[in-house]
């Protein structure tokens, strides 16, 4: 699954890294998770606790979209075969089906075919009746790939915003906070459009908490957020935006737009939801993975955010505590996380957050006491984005040790032009996934050999 493996695994500690992040990798692909949550015993289709009776329905669609949703379309299609009667997926990440079609768009930021492919979503929504079944495929990275601009918001306007809030350092709350309220299906208006069908919402979550609200900005379950919500991130962050926004925005807090759906919609009465992956999935994959290998383990949180080098300077503070005291792992030991660090944008280079967590790991290790001669090749740290593509680059991430930077003001300056994807790759540290078929967040390997 890693592309360059080879010439990443230098050393032992190297090695077992990257059997952790394929180990993850392979536990959240969507045809494990499905396989393991849903089944069909003859007219009767069972998705984790939850059963339904085939026989009720006269159709049975798949709609959604996210990085993973076309992978989770062909794992359905593997269960139920030809009792699927169609259905259409947007992703960024195509995979073979039969029944279900898969329309492309782009992620991070939204496209022009990204948009006319959501209204071959929104049109098959539109035509449900009380006896469609619904699956819907939700996964990470459906905000951007399901673009629906609401009325009097064009593309170029979604685009600006959207470019904006990625590079204002706001946190996946506050951006899908002003993305639902431009869209003519975030923020539950997608079961709003559905309605009165059943839907089954398959989610492959990547938002740390598991807030159904904000995976793919949550076009299946209630918006506790409001105009005036997303009005404040504007605000917070001082970011200037287009005018069609601010109006759009203003018009909804006097009232002049109906609010999306909340939590006493009834449009939500026939619609149940089923986290079949997270975070966590991977790390406990990961985990085993450590673990069979004969390593002490230490899940620190699936729940990591803040800044990335912010997390990395900590990441490697706890290595060093290991490392000298035993606390609070002794090696050999892993120590794993996830979540989703940000990247507050200066500069205008290439990167993501999980190769400024690399970089700025790589700076401690390199000046620190895990640079020591006994350890220096000892220990290594890895980070990637499940997706396969960390922010603005090709690189899915970067696994480093204290080797890895030689020349501390070329890292520093790196990370001070956020352009630290070329200086990685230099060093030979990127790693390189292609679409991996999921997206569960980050996750991050610490290895004491």
């Amino acid at each position: 699954m890693i592309d360059n493996r080879t010439r990443l695994a230098t050393s032992d500690a190297r090695e077992t890294a990257l059997e952790c992040l394929e180990a993850g990798l392979a536990a959240g692909h969507p045809r494990r998770v499905i396989r393991d949550a849903v089944t069909l015993e003859g007219e009767t289709l069972r998705v984790e606790d939850a059963t339904y009776d085939l026989t009720a329905y006269e159709e049975i669609l798949v709609l959604g979209g996210g990085n993973a949703a076309a992978h989770v379309a062909s794992a359905l299609e593997g269960i139920l075969g030809e009792r699927i009667d169609g259905g259409v997926v947007v992703t960024d990440d195509p995979a073979e089906t039969s029944r279900v079609e898969v329309l492309e768009g782009d992620h991070p930021v939204p496209s022009e075919r990204g948009v006319e492919h959501t209204r071959g979503l929104l049109a098959t929504a539109d035509a449900c009746g009380d006896r469609t079944l619904v699956l819907a495929a939700i996964t990470g990275g459906g905000s951007s790939l399901m673009a629906a601009p609401a009325d009097g918001i064009s593309l170029e306007d979604l685009e600006r915003t959207t470019t904006a809030l990625l590079e204002s350092g706001a946190d996946i709350h506050e951006i899908n906070a002003v993305r639902k309220h431009l869209s003519a299906l975030k923020g539950g208006q997608l079961a709003r459009r559905i309605d009165p069908a059943t839907t089954v919402s398959l989610v492959c979550s990547d938002v740390v908490g598991n807030d159904l609200s904000v995976v793919a900005s949550g076009p299946f379950v209630p918006d506790e957020s409001t105009y005036a919500d997303a009005l404040a991130v504007l605000e917070r962050y001082g970011l200037e935006v287009p005018l069609s926004v601010t109006d759009r925005l203003e018009a909804g807090e006097s009232g002049a737009q109906p609010e999306t759906p909340g939590p006493e919609a009834s449009v939500f009465d026939a619609v149940s939801t089923h986290v079949v992956a997270d975070g966590m999935t991977v790390l406990e994959a990961a985990r085993d993975a450590a673990t069979a290998r004969g390593y002490e383990t230490l899940v620190l949180s699936s729940r990591i955010r803040g800044e990335a080098r912010a997390a990395a300077t900590t990441h490697v503070a706890i290595a060093e505590e290991a490392r000298a005291t035993g606390t609070p792992v002794s090696a050999p030991a892993v120590i794993l996380s996830g979540g989703e660090t940000t990247v507050t944008v200066d500069g205008d280079g290439r990167g993501g957050p999980n190769q400024e967590f690399a970089t700025r790991a790589a700076i401690e290790l390199a000046t620190g006491p895990l640079n020591a001669p006994t350890s220096a090749t000892t220990t290594a740290v890895a980070a990637i984005d499940t997706d396969g593509v960390d922010g603005t680059s090709a690189a899915a991430g970067a696994l480093v040790d204290a080797t890895t930077v030689e020349d501390r003001t070329l890292a520093a300056n790196a990370l001070e032009a956020n352009d630290v994807s070329p200086y990685l790759a230099e060093c030979d540290a990127v790693i390189h996934t292609g679409p991996t078929g999921t997206n569960l967040n980050d996750l991050r390997v610490i290895v004491l050999e």
